[in-house]
């Protein structure tokens, strides 16, 4: 579902009543800025109060630009907090803007005095109308920056345009870079396509499969994932699968979302199959964020150095604890430390 949430309209003769006043706090100078719509926006030449549509939007912004944030998508547990500047942990929570998740809090959002929306994420159908719709409802300048694992490079060069980051958003820019050439040129040399299962949730059963941003990493480092669904699903843990399709497919790797079965599967029905036997099944790290997905955002960079190095290691040959070092350094601002990232990786790495 693509259309606002009802409780835009239901709440907008509140905004109404706070336009002026909201107007008045944030008149200031402005500039055209054409976002990866093609929508023009006049958006303030100096930007220092930003909402985020969503959660892929926090997770990219956090790691540029976090002073700027007036509040947030969603609640940061507490395991993630650590990883994140002290000040986040006290924002407003101001929902999803739009979507399938749609849980906007509008008082919250009026609240806090953005001075625009940014949404980041894959370009979907109806994206531009999407953004028009919060923009009108809202009253708040709204931009979209494409911001797939291609697009990452270029969104965090256009974030700092945008909010006078460039400093900033360029290391991290050429890390996204260094990735993607990485991944193409070791993808090349592999040349035994091992079959992934890419389980979540508490039972497993459910996954991300080919063709799904949460899966894409999978195909990026040169391994195949097994799960190829009639209809491809974006959302997280999207198809469901069966004990009986497992043993039929076989995947040579299996790999579980935190909170999942990675503890049982020698003991239940899973015990069986040959991936199991072998040890070759992981549990994906997940703090401050999963490596992988959920959301699909910036953290799938990381993914790609681990998810490399773990199934092919005589082609994707570094060290891993290294990189993640390096990764939470840059765009967490938090300096990881062996222990830290040995212990994030104790059930993703080879047995």
């Amino acid at each position: 579902m693509k259309r606002i949430l009802a409780i835009l309209c239901v709440l907008a003769l509140l905004l109404s009543a706070t336009a002026c006043h909201t107007a008045e706090e944030n008149a200031q100078e402005t500039r055209s800025f054409t976002d990866s719509c093609g929508r023009t926006v006049e958006v303030p030449t100096e930007i220092t109060r930003i909402a985020p549509s969503g959660s892929t939007a926090q997770m990219i912004l956090m790691t540029v630009a976090p002073e700027k944030l007036v509040g947030l998508s969603s609640e940061t547990e507490e395991a993630r907090q650590a990883y994140f500047p002290a000040e986040l942990n006290g924002l407003p929570v101001f929902g999803q803007f739009y979507g399938s998740k749609a849980n906007l809090n509008m008082e919250a959002l009026i609240a806090a005095t953005p001075q625009i929306i940014i949404d980041l994420g894959d370009a979907k159908d109806g994206i531009a109308e999407d953004m028009d719709n919060i923009q009108q409802q809202t009253g708040i300048p709204t931009v979209f920056v494409e911001a797939s694992l291609e697009k990452l490079p270029e969104a965090y060069r256009t974030l700092g345009m945008l909010l006078g980051k460039e400093a900033e958003a360029e290391p991290l820019a050429a890390f996204i870079d260094r990735t993607l050439r990485m991944a193409e040129e070791k993808s090349m040399l592999v040349t035994e396509h091992k079959t992934v299962y890419y389980g979540t949730g508490p039972t497993g059963l459910t996954c991300n499969a080919a063709g799904s941003s949460q899966a894409d990493v999978i195909e990026r480092i040169g391994a195949e994932n097994g799960i190829v669904p009639e209809k491809k699903s974006n959302r997280y843990g999207g198809t469901e699968v069966d004990p009986e399709q497992l043993y039929t497919l076989q995947p040579d790797v299996i790999l579980l979302s935190k909170g999942g079965p990675y503890e049982t599967l020698r003991d239940g029905e899973w015990s069986e199959l040959a991936a199991v036997k072998e040890g070759a099944y992981y549990e994906v790290p997940n703090l401050p964020y999963d490596w992988l997905s959920n959301p699909p955002s910036v953290n799938r960079v990381l993914g790609i150095w681990w998810l490399g190095n773990l199934l092919y290691p005589e082609i994707y040959d570094y060290d891993i604890v290294e990189t993640a070092q390096e990764f939470y350094r840059l765009f967490w601002h938090y300096e990881l430390s062996r222990e830290e990232a040995e212990e994030m990786l104790v059930h993703a790495t080879v047995k």
